[in-house]
């Protein structure tokens, strides 16, 4: 039986740099484009020889934005993908789409190559909201790309949306929310937002954040009691429309849950192509490097390999010099992951699942951790399973961070 891997894809390209954005993109010309997209073609069929051991549970493509590619350039990604790796016949097929770069023929293209799950980046219904944090599109067009999306058969979509936006109230919030649990999408992903350093919103913001975080008044921000209000009112508002949380951020209708955020909460191996993604294979975790011009010289040099000009190198997966990083997780990294991530989920973990991974109880390690989280009322534990309470999912980020060993 072939051993499970995840794919991820990136596409580091967008129309504009969103002022909190932190990932690795940016605007790009069609010559760009048209490079990376020859790029991207040879990593993957360099890594599908490489992994003809593996069979492909799910592939999600990420960015960016995805959608701003030419429909013809996706087709091209996604049929390489299928020629170069087993894909099983019922994996999980994602793809992040920013309204207003959708057309009818882009999203004709990604179900006719298998896509089956879209995933729209809204963020707010209101525009002024959207018009602050830099987007490129109204609720308007959000509305039409969804309500052209279900015209053509997409039955499977997430939609993201952020909370605690500069000048926000819980109301207003709450109207976005509301009207896009109207839709019934089958999946939403709720963020609050994390103003990063090196972002536009770092420089503009930076001194707020240090006043919340002293417990002082914000002038734009809202404050921490407003966000936590968000928060609650998240849980309450979807609840009553039939969805469940199934982790910190993410509630779904029954059937729905992203299988390939799942994979990567359950530690499941995972496969990073494209410039600066990130992979996770036998416990090795490599991350491409996030240099463009390095990223398309280096797949030349694997297109050299796959038709025999250059000789390949003896190793692991990791045999080329696209990785920047390329980090074994030791054994005590292992089960700090297995901890903070598993328990992200309702479902959190099971001591079999724990015995099963690392041949020894749970308790041997956590043992004193587990007794004082369940005495503080953040864990419970029950018919062997160790899951967060719904106070523990509220302030889950300290929870997590109790199973960090050093």
């Amino acid at each position: 039986m072939k051993k499970e891997l995840e794919i991820y894809v990136h596409i580091p390209f967008c129309m504009k740099k969103c002022g909190y954005c932190d990932f690795l993109s940016a605007p790009a010309d069609e010559t760009t484009q048209n490079h990376y997209v020859g790029a991207l073609l040879r990593e993957i069929r360099y890594y599908g020889e490489l992994c003809r051991d593996r069979e492909v549970s799910t592939i999600y493509i990420g960015g960016g934005t995805p959608s701003w590619l030419q429909a013809v350039y996706m087709e091209l990604i996604l049929k390489q993908l299928r020629v170069s790796f087993a894909i099983r016949q019922d994996a999980e097929i994602s793809i992040e789409c920013n309204p207003g770069t959708l057309t009818r023929e882009k999203l004709l293209t990604y179900l006719g190559c298998g896509v089956n799950r879209l995933s729209i980046g809204l963020q707010s219904t209101l525009n002024e909201e959207l018009e602050l944090l830099g987007r490129v599109h109204t609720y308007e067009q959000f509305v039409r790309n969804y309500e052209l999306a279900r015209e053509i058969g997409c039955h499977n979509i997430n939609v993201d949306l952020m909370s605690a936006l500069p000048y926000q109230t819980v109301g207003k919030f709450l109207t976005s929310l509301r009207q896009v649990a109207a839709l019934k999408p089958e999946h939403i992903s709720v963020y609050s937002l994390l103003i990063e350093k090196g972002t536009l919103f770092y420089d503009k913001y930076k001194f707020d954040v240090v006043r919340r975080e002293a417990g002082m008044p914000t002038e734009c921000l809202p404050s921490e009691e407003a966000e936590y209000e968000m928060f609650q009112k998240t849980k309450e508002t979807l609840k009553s429309n039939g969805y469940v949380r199934y982790e910190v951020s993410n509630y779904a209708k029954q059937s729905f849950e992203c299988r390939h955020n799942i994979g990567y909460w359950k530690r499941s191996d995972y496969l990073g192509l494209g410039v600066g993604a990130a992979s996770l294979i036998d416990n090795v975790r490599y991350l491409n490097t996030r240099n463009l011009d390095i990223y398309i010289e280096e797949t030349k040099r694997i297109q050299r390999i796959l038709t025999g000009e250059e000789k390949q190198e003896s190793g692991g997966i990791g045999r080329v010099n696209l990785h920047d990083e390329a980090d074994r997780i030791d054994r005590n990294g292992q089960m700090e992951e297995f901890m903070f991530l598993g328990l992200r989920m309702t479902r959190g973990i099971t001591r079999k699942e724990f015995e099963e991974a690392f041949h020894m109880p749970i308790e041997a390690v956590y043992g004193e951790v587990l007794s004082r989280l369940a005495g503080e009322g953040l864990i419970e534990r029950r018919e062997g399973t160790i899951k967060l309470t719904d106070r523990g999912m509220d302030i889950s980020n300290y929870v997590l961070s109790q199973f960090l060993m050093n």
